[in-house]
């Protein structure tokens, strides 16, 4: 018989070779999964989801022009959108909106920041243009926002050799009252030209056929409305593609389909507080590549990034970038609208460019427009 203390001995001996032999095994099989393909890991729970990265974010190599400031005081500039001259890229203009209550209007811009023409038109919240639009059987450049002053869609022509805008909406268009911000959309299916008009509170985003009244002015027809639960300003269409995307500034990005007939179904391309969008979610811009390629620009307002994506299919998160500064030029804050585009834009810009606002405009008197060489953001 074993005396008790040899048993305990014995016990004790045997349990700790049990723990020895089952640590080893543990550690064999975390050997052997860390080795394994990541197609043949073993579903785990799922991660948490990743923290913001408000200070993660990569810089991009600083503005290379900035606008001059309206005139006045405070965050008025918001919105852009580039025009291109083909035949001279050198004389393209960024157009801008003024939101200001007293003194708003639309602002043309040349390539080098400077004031080209300003029209006290109204409380402008967002723009945007087209080309190509039959206006008198010629194509004209279409410019086109939101007035917030009387809830109507305001609509210009861009000549392309002065340079300037002149009003060619077909009397006083409604809206529903109070609009918040626009985007315009060309369809490659009928040819059609369109813009879409957005709230700012619980309502219905609003599409507009714009047509040629037959006496050189545009008028525009109400054909279809996408219901929205909260503020929602930029949005911004893919001609080629049909798609529109729609930034409900405290959840995300939707993605729908831009023809009036798409119906109301749509898709969340991205949500606030996944790592990428940090509410306000404001302005879009699409870069075109060929055959379908090309990018998604989403403003990420709460942390001042821009966060990029894939134009085509699931639009894949790419990459999100903060603007810093160059020189005399300060970096971007608070951003609000953008625009972009791939084309030839004169010197400095041959490979695209991008404009962003910056709300906090160190030196100006009121917010303006960074103008950022696209090559610099997508190298």
């Amino acid at each position: 018989m074993t005396p008790p203390s040899a048993g305990k001995t014995r016990r004790a001996r045997i349990r700790i070779a049990v723990a020895a032999f089952l640590a080893l095994a543990v550690l064999a099989v975390l050997v052997l999964l860390t080795n394994l393909p990541a197609a043949d890991q073993p579903p785990g729970p799922a991660s948490p989801e990743p923290s913001l990265p408000t200070t993660s974010a990569p810089a991009a190599e600083g503005p290379a022009v900035e606008t001059s400031s309206f005139s006045g005081s405070g965050d008025v500039a918001d919105d852009a959108a580039i025009w291109v001259d083909p035949a001279n890229p050198a004389n393209s203009v960024v157009i801008a909106d003024n939101k200001a209550s007293k003194g708003g209007g639309i602002g043309v811009f040349g390539m080098d920041g400077k004031l080209v023409q300003f029209r006290p038109d109204g409380m402008i919240g967002n723009v945007d243009l087209r080309t190509g639009f039959p206006l008198s059987g010629k194509p004209a450049v279409l410019v086109g926002g939101n007035n917030r002053t009387d809830d109507t869609l305001a609509l210009w022509t861009l000549d392309p050799e002065t340079r300037t805008l002149a009003p060619v909406a077909a009397g006083s268009i409604k809206t529903f009252a109070p609009n918040y911000g626009f985007c315009m959309y060309r369809s490659s299916a009928s040819g059609k030209f369109y813009a879409f008009v957005t709230p700012n509170e619980e309502g219905s985003i609003q599409q507009f056929e714009l047509v040629d009244d037959g006496d050189g002015r545009v008028d525009a027809e109400l054909v279809r409305e996408l219901p929205i639960s909260s503020i929602t300003e930029s949005c911004v269409a893919d001609d080629e593609l049909g798609h529109l995307y729609v930034a409900q500034e405290d959840v995300g990005v939707w993605k729908y389909n831009a023809e009036p007939d798409g119906g109301t179904e749509r898709a969340a391309m991205d949500k606030t507080g996944a790592g990428r969008l940090v509410a306000d979610v404001e302005g879009m811009g699409i870069s075109y590549g060929p055959g379908g390629s090309g990018h998604l620009f989403v403003s990420s307002q709460g942390d001042s990034t821009i966060a990029v994506y894939d134009r085509s299919g699931d639009n894949a998160f790419i990459k999100k970038f903060a603007v810093g500064g160059n020189g005399n030029i300060d970096g971007v804050s608070g951003t609000d609208g953008l625009d972009v585009t791939a084309l030839n834009a004169g010197p400095q810009f041959e490979q695209g460019l991008l404009v962003v606002h910056d709300e906090d405009n160190k030196g100006g008197t009121t917010s303006n427009l960074k103008y950022i060489p696209l090559a610099f953001v997508l190298e």
